[in-house]
């Protein structure tokens, strides 16, 4: 059966934050493609009870993905079940782990091309690492479990794509981490997003790392010695990348439309650009995995859980640009 047939598998996130409110929201709104949800069958009851929709919706366990009627929600857990009267807004362990264990499941079904792609809802770093998961992000988890080498995290709305070559790295560090052969295999990260959001001939626009792009090695010389060879590099195996331009002013040209994405130095400078646009039409993704992954630009908000009031925007952002994206797959 083609990738495209098979449901699309939402990862529940941190139970004690707002990932169950939202995703439950979601599928009561109506979702154009079917979705499995990778999480606690508990907490997704509770979810429904929050939004008011448990009388008309129901969850149902699963143990492979599967694709559901209207109402039904579909929620796979090979994980321990979690406590029924979990905490909202705390950081708790079981929640952390929880949260790590449905990544993993989905990741693997994905890899087995059993789900079309993955959409994650916000999971929690301190929660995690209470049980005993020390990982940075989602994004690490990814990469590492799918055996990716090459990756990078895209940040996208209507109006903007950022793509970083370093991502949670201590600002100290990323000038030494800005080589010719990483800003490249960014590049060509970045052509591969645009061409699986359908845009033929990617224009690929590489900010500089120093103010004014160095400004010719009177404020760097990272700019000159391995930013721009990489460009060039690009250019010649026919990628239409330019560069490096000004950070201050790279993102403003790429929101009126002279660029599809921008290739960022580090992590502030390519995801501010994006999150001052809003945060509820913001979506991450990661590209170079061998499988379509998306996910909403916002954290746990546990100063919001379990108050029936959280916004599943982004994540509808997040499974639209999933399914559109998979629409692509080879």
């Amino acid at each position: 059966m083609k990738r495209t047939a098979q449901p699309i598998g939402l990862t529940m996130g941190d139970a004690a934050g707002i990932g169950p409110e939202i995703i439950a929201r979601l599928m009561v709104e109506g979702l154009p493609h079917p979705a499995v949800v990778y999480g606690d069958p508990g907490a997704m009851r509770r979810a429904l009870t929050l939004i008011g929709a448990a009388q008309d919706w129901r969850v149902e366990e699963v143990k492979q993905p599967v694709c559901t009627p209207k109402g039904v929600i579909a929620v796979l857990n090979r994980w321990q079940a979690l406590p029924e009267d979990l905490p909202y807004g705390e950081v708790h362990a079981l929640a952390g782990r929880g949260a790590y264990e449905y990544l993993c499941h989905a990741i693997d079904d994905a890899q087995a091309g059993l789900i079309r792609a993955i959409v994650t809802a916000p999971l929690n770093k301190l929660a995690m690492q209470k049980g005993g998961i020390d990982a940075p992000g989602h994004t690490e988890i990814l990469a590492e479990r799918s055996h990716t080498e090459h990756y990078a995290m895209m940040l996208a709305n209507e109006h903007l794509r950022s793509i970083l070559v370093t991502i949670h790295e201590p600002l100290a560090r990323v000038p030494s981490l800005i080589t010719k052969a990483r800003v490249l295999q960014t590049i060509r990260l970045a052509q591969l997003a645009c061409t699986q959001a359908g845009i033929a001939k990617p224009r690929v626009a590489v900010a500089g790392l120093n103010p004014h792009a160095g400004e010719g090695g009177k404020f760097g010389l990272e700019d000159i010695e391995q930013i721009t060879p990489a460009i060039e590099q690009a250019c010649a195996e026919g990628i239409q990348a330019s560069g490096p331009w000004p950070g201050d002013t790279i993102f403003m040209r790429a929101r009126q439309g002279e660029f599809d994405i921008v290739v960022a130095q580090y992590h502030d400078q390519g995801l501010i650009p994006i999150k001052l646009l809003g945060l509820d039409e913001g979506v991450n993704v990661t590209v170079g995995l061998p499988f379509i992954r998306t996910s909403v630009d916002h954290g746990t908000a546990y100063d919001i859980a379990g108050q029936g009031k959280a916004d599943a925007s982004s994540l509808g952002y997040a499974y639209r640009m999933a399914l559109s994206m998979s629409a692509h797959q080879a």
